[in-house]
């Protein structure tokens, strides 16, 4: 398979938008995946602890949106990171008022 062709199969595949944050909500950090379950499972278990996400200790999942391919949660991504501070908290408001961690509501989303 080439390059091209993979990279194509990729672009197929639903996607995910997510923001974590910290026990005291002073950072978040957008990313994109395309096995939500999966990915927030790496931050909790702080898989990479060199990255932003590690040492920050974010690992709280509190907003995501799912897409149909993965490509639209790329742009949707960086839309997102194009933002402010009070345009991402206003988002996380909108539909987790109380930014209770949503990992329990996602863990079946697909399999690990």
């Amino acid at each position: 398979m080439t390059n091209k062709q993979t990279h194509k199969l990729n672009a197929m595949k639903p996607g995910f938008i997510y923001i974590i944050t910290n026990k005291n909500k002073t950072t978040l950090y957008i990313g994109v995946t395309s096995n939500l379950p999966k990915r927030i499972l790496e931050h909790k278990e702080k898989k990479y602890q060199n990255s932003f996400s590690g040492r920050y200790n974010l690992d709280i999942l509190v907003y995501y949106e799912p897409f149909q391919w993965i490509g639209d949660a790329i742009g949707r991504e960086k839309q997102l990171k194009a933002g402010n501070r009070a345009t991402k908290e206003k988002l996380i408001q909108s539909l987790n008022p109380d930014w209770r961690d949503l990992y329990e509501d996602i863990i079946d989303i697909m399999t690990l």
